[in-house]
């Protein structure tokens, strides 16, 4: 059976694409941040994913105010990269696995989680930067993602929004349903957004670095605990936009200690402050079969 073997949780900030696409990552201010994903970067090759379950917040690209689902699933062949309105990413196409979505949309709707049905997605920065910071960006002409992607759109822009307890709650049934999806496939399922930022108003620019990271505390060591933590909190501490952290529940809820098994193996942790106006928050957590195997050949 296909078997969820680690999660990833990343922010995924516009500029850094920007840095990333004009060649700036080896710039005084963009650096370190780059050097927090060398590791990951590694860590992917060997993990060798089929495919990535990637949940992610879409920026007015390809849902508007006119339409507003809070979850999405893309079941399409491909996914092309979104006009942002500085035209698209110079990135790959985004490759996906409609038989794989179709039976996770299928088990989850059954599980009483009302999904939207994407058969046509463009996929904005919200999904292309962390793949980018995962895997590297050699030039789109001769460079493919290393594997599928299904893409996973989480309403974190309009309220009402999901409450975490109910991402968390959603990572469980997408768990219980890549299991039982009858075809031996390495699945990873990535979180992404965040961390602490405004980006209007009167605490436009905040960044909490210390809630941030007891933010990673907790996800790492009491993730349903955290699951309770309610908007008002969220917004209070971490921004108006803080509250895309929600979608890291989604990956979180997915991993195997949530339904009985071992307990995640930290593989990396990275936190980074600023990136543009924001702060940026890194987590690999690998499922413990996973992560044994694993520690055989550690990334360089």
């Amino acid at each position: 059976m296909a078997r969820i073997t680690a999660s990833v949780y990343t922010s995924h900030v516009p500029a850094i694409g920007v840095a990333i696409d004009q060649g700036l990552t080896q710039q005084d201010y963009w650096k370190p941040l780059f050097q927090g994903y060398e590791f990951s970067k590694q860590w992917l090759k060997q993990s060798k994913p089929d495919v990535v379950f990637l949940v992610y917040n879409d920026h007015a690209s390809a849902f508007s105010l006119e339409l507003i689902p809070t979850f999405a699933i893309g079941l399409a062949d491909q996914f092309e990269p979104a006009d942002e309105g500085y035209g698209a990413r110079p990135v790959p196409t985004v490759i996906g696995h409609p038989e794989l979505a179709t039976h996770i949309a299928q088990s989850v709707i059954q599980d009483d989680f009302d999904l939207t049905l994407a058969n046509k997605l463009d996929v904005d920065h919200g999904l292309t930067v962390p793949l980018s910071l995962m895997c590297g960006q050699p030039p789109a002409t001769d460079f493919q993602w290393p594997c599928k992607v299904i893409p996973f759109a989480v309403n974190v822009v309009q309220y009402p929004v999901p409450s975490g307890r109910r991402c968390f709650q959603l990572g469980q049934a997408i768990r219980r349903a890549v299991e039982s999806f009858d075809e031996d496939l390495n699945v990873q399922i990535w979180g992404t957004g965040g961390m602490s930022h405004q980006l209007q108003g009167a605490r436009a620019g905040l960044i909490n670095r210390a809630w941030d990271n007891k933010f990673l505390d907790r996800l790492i060591a009491e993730p349903e605990a955290l699951s309770q933590m309610s908007h008002i909190d969220y917004v209070r501490e971490a921004g108006s936009e803080g509250i895309e952290l929600v979608m890291w529940l989604i990956a979180r809820g997915a991993m195997a200690d949530v339904a009985g098994g071992g307990a995640p193996v930290l593989k990396h942790r990275f936190y980074h402050v600023p990136a543009s106006n924001t702060a940026v928050g890194h987590l690999i957590l690998e499922n413990p079969a996973e992560a044994t195997a694993s520690n055989r050949s550690e990334p360089a």
